[in-house]
């Protein structure tokens, strides 16, 4: 991986020498527009429509409007001037637990990496963020923008979080369909309450896949090959009749389902044991 920027992490009088990876990557698939007609790549020009030309990158530049057709200019200078302390560090301001910070502030991962000679001073902050129990909240300037961040330890690394802040969060109020009211009794909330019980396991990110993304590898080569691919009936969603006569449902497929992994994984276990066996035989 190639780092992104240099920096250090302020932690109080400490100064730990840093270096920022991408912790996260896209594996979305891509595709190309073509012109149907002849199979090539559609170009996206920048046309003037001023001066009725197309503008080459050196000549584009960034414009604020701040009112209707009137813009300042701002260039990269001015971005490299604005007075921020924490252009190139990972300021931290305190320290809180990681539950007290709801999920919808985060935006992306970083990994950071010890900079050249801060692995003891990295490994000092890692370890009593770690015995502490805590996360880090700071501020951080990533590409011309502030943002605040979260640092936490993850596979024995310190990592970024940057968050939104709170007036990036959009109000909750503002959706329309949330003002309802609705009578919900004891028993659908154990019902409920039931189902999310049957339907609890550990979290193992590994049994997770992009089921779409999968598939349409698939059509993509079945394409190039010249095969056919088999299209799986789609199945319409039942009409939900009756509430708790739904929840009952759900609850004893989940525990038929639990009963199948369950007698899946036995017949894995029999079976590396049958073959352990016949290695040592």
């Amino acid at each position: 991986m190639r780092n992104l920027w240099k920096g250090a992490i302020s932690f109080g009088l400490v100064h730990v020498p840093v270096k920022l990876y991408s912790a996260t990557e896209r594996k979305d698939i891509k595709f190309s527009y073509l012109h149907e007609k002849c199979k090539t790549p559609v170009k996206y020009q920048k046309l003037c429509p001023t001066c009725n030309t197309e503008v080459p990158m050196e000549e584009v530049v960034r414009g604020y409007e701040y009112e209707k057709g009137k813009y300042v200019i701002l260039r990269d200078e001015d971005f490299e001037n604005i007075p921020l302390e924490s252009s190139k560090t990972v300021e931290i301001l305190n320290f809180v637990k990681l539950s007290e910070i709801d999920p919808v502030y985060f935006d992306k991962s970083y990994y950071l990496a010890p900079g050249d000679g801060g692995q003891k001073a990295y490994e000092l902050l890692k370890q009593a963020m770690r015995d502490s129990n805590k996360v880090a909240v700071a501020k951080v300037v990533i590409r011309s923008k502030e943002s605040l961040a979260a640092l936490r330890v993850y596979n024995d690394v310190i990592v970024m979080e940057t968050m939104f802040y709170p007036e990036e969060i959009r109000a909750t109020h503002l959706m329309p369909e949330i003002d309802y009211k609705v009578q919900i009794h004891d028993n659908e909330v154990k019902m409920a309450t039931g189902l999310i019980d049957s339907l609890t396991q550990p979290f193992r990110p590994e049994q997770y896949q992009n089921r779409y993304r999968n598939a349409l590898n698939e059509l993509i080569t079945s394409k190039i090959t010249g095969e056919e691919i088999e299209v799986a009936p789609r199945v319409e969603p039942g009409k939900v009749v009756d509430l708790m006569e739904a929840l009952k449902a759900s609850i004893q497929m989940a525990k038929e389902e639990k009963n199948r992994s369950r007698e899946k994984g036995k017949r894995k276990t029999a079976k590396g044991e049958k073959s352990a066996k016949t290695l040592t035989s």
